[in-house]
């Protein structure tokens, strides 16, 4: 805990069984309270190593739903945990858990509810191996998406984010799609509901045990994050009202 505030790290895992306790064991337990591993039915061992090293909430889907669902099911178990504050973390060892204090003592401290780690702030990004059409695609989409939510973002694509349970609870984030475009439409919705995002400098490894989209995925995300950028723009200009933009229902 910081600030008598409970902490879960949230897993969202498919084939991570090489790199999963390379993650695991950098987790700060000196302020994490809880880890929850979702496994969306892996082709490898994950949910087997994540038994051995002795994660207590895991979830195992039954078939493979995709990378949102994998972190809705995340999300949802944090919250029937009760716990204050919730990372996101990807456990393809590509960002260090080493961070998890600086994001954490950000929304502990109540100056945001939102922190990422942002690979693009400093030369993380290259320096870590980013190849270059990955990293000008980034560039070019971060543009595009500050300019039509008029916002400062350095990187709307990174996958190491911390939010306040409060943020979870406003934005209807099980509306949102099941696949990799997960998490802009959250980043959407994050804004739209008048929060600010911090961001700290992130590190990162490219590697081959590293978790990764294709070209044709990635072409397809593209296109799908200037889309959720256009309907954020309709949405606050009053011409078109999409469902993710509703209020929440508690």
């Amino acid at each position: 805990m910081i600030n008598n505030k409970k902490i879960a790290v949230v897993l969202p895992a498919y084939n991570a069984e090489k790199t999963l306790k390379s993650t695991f064991l950098e987790i700060p337990f000196d302020i994490v309270d809880e880890v929850i591993l979702t496994d969306d039915l892996s082709n490898d061992k994950t949910y087997d190593v994540a038994k051995e090293i002795g994660i207590k909430h895991i979830i195992k889907h039954d078939q493979n739903k995709g990378y949102g669902a994998n972190q809705k099911t995340c999300y949802n178990k944090a919250l029937e945990l009760d716990v204050d504050i919730i990372v996101m973390l990807h456990p393809d060892y590509q960002y260090t858990p080493k961070l998890i204090h600086s994001l954490c003592f950000l929304i502990a401290n109540d100056v945001y509810e939102v922190a990422i780690g942002s690979r693009i702030l400093g030369k993380g990004a290259l320096k870590g191996g980013m190849p270059l059409y990955k990293y000008f695609a980034n560039r070019f989409l971060t543009f595009t998406q500050n300019l039509l939510m008029n916002q400062k973002l350095s990187e709307y694509h990174t996958g190491y984010r911390a939010f306040s349970k409060n943020v979870l609870k406003s934005i209807n984030y099980n509306d949102n799609s099941d696949d990799f475009i997960f998490d802009n439409q959250m980043i959407a919705q994050i804004f739209n509901e008048g929060f600010e995002v911090a961001e700290i400098t992130c590190p990162t490894k490219y590697f081959e045990e590293a978790s990764s989209i294709n070209l044709n995925r990635s072409i397809k995300y593209g296109f799908g994050v200037i889309g959720v950028s256009f309907l954020y723009f309709l949405n606050k200009m009053g011409i078109s009202k999409n469902k993710i933009f509703q209020k929440k229902i508690s």
